[in-house]
């Protein structure tokens, strides 16, 4: 009899160690991407027509990783993304990923969503806020809030999972490069976005407060003429 309970005790944590590393896996990967890794499945690159990417990065995060303990720096960043998280589930978008400060998600991306630039437009809104209500150190409130720039643009790009060893969904082409651009070039708690997005966001709301920043020189993209989006007095 003990060698029953013993064995019965064992299946039962081997099928909720299984069912925890499936629910993993779809938090991690689109659902037909997580049911052809979970089915041991060959993942095949994908193309897509046009989605909106956004990225956004912490001003001045060198000086704050240089003066701050690590602990605090990873305790930063886990409420800083815990934030962006819940934004991301309550808005739809798909977190693609985090590296070091930086965070990147997009929109249209295994779900057909025919507003994907405005609601990137109002996810970008809703971090600014979020990231300004998150302090640096919890134990050092003079130290100030986080401050954060972003950016995001629309168009084609191919998705494809990338090795077998932790393996990675990433997005490919120009599309990421570009709205990595407007990341980098936009300014501390400012959003910047493309003029193929700034069409798309009046296009599908125009509710959406988008002005002109004029034409700026943009590394590997010549000059471009590029738009802020604005949080409205609800916002």
């Amino acid at each position: 009899q003990p060698g029953i309970t013993i064995s019965s005790l064992q299946r039962k944590k081997q099928a909720q160690r299984a069912a925890l590393s499936e629910e993993l896996i779809f938090q991690v990967f689109p659902k037909n991407v997580a049911e052809a890794l979970r089915d041991g499945l060959k993942v095949e690159a994908e193309s897509f027509d046009c989605i909106t990417c956004f990225f956004s990065d912490i001003v001045g995060f060198t000086t704050i990783s240089t003066k701050l303990d690590p602990f605090k720096v990873s305790d930063m960043l886990d409420r800083l993304y815990m934030r962006f998280d819940d934004l991301s589930l309550e808005l739809d978008l798909f977190k693609v990923d985090t590296i070091g400060d930086a965070y990147m998600a997009a929109t249209n991306l295994h779900k057909d969503q025919p507003d994907h630039a405005a609601r990137m437009a109002k996810f970008c809104i809703a971090v600014m806020k979020a990231s300004d209500e998150t302090l640096i150190d919890m134990d050092d409130p003079g130290k100030g809030t986080v401050q954060i720039r972003a950016g995001f643009h629309s168009g084609p790009i191919v998705a494809d999972v990338v090795g077998s060893r932790s393996p990675k969904y990433t997005l490919f082409g120009d599309t990421i490069n570009t709205a990595s651009r407007m990341e980098s070039n936009s300014l501390c708690g400012r959003i910047q976005c493309s003029d193929t997005s700034a069409e798309l966001v009046i296009a599908q709301d125009p509710t959406i407060t988008v002005v002109s920043r004029g034409h700026i020189k943009v590394k590997g993209k010549g000059e471009m003429h590029t738009f802020w989006i604005e949080p409205s007095d609800a916002d």
